[in-house]
């Protein structure tokens, strides 16, 4: 069960840090039409904190299979 949660947050984190606009302005073009998240700055904040949740849940996830085998 833990390993099919583990899978789907990684396919999840990489998608999220696929998705992720770099701040070089790359697609500025299309954060500031698109008004999905709010405002662009509101949407990074909030893909911030998301990303940073999963990662944290990976390694702990993680730490538990490399305890428990």
């Amino acid at each position: 069960m833990f390993k099919i949660i583990w899978l789907l947050l990684d396919i999840f984190l990489i998608g999220l840090i696929l998705t992720r606009t770099p701040n070089n302005g790359g697609l500025e073009s299309f954060a500031t039409k698109s008004n999905l998240l709010g405002s662009p700055n509101s949407a990074e904040k909030l893909l911030n904190n998301i990303t940073w949740a999963v990662i944290f849940s990976y390694f702990l996830l993680a730490v538990k299979f490399n305890f428990s085998s």
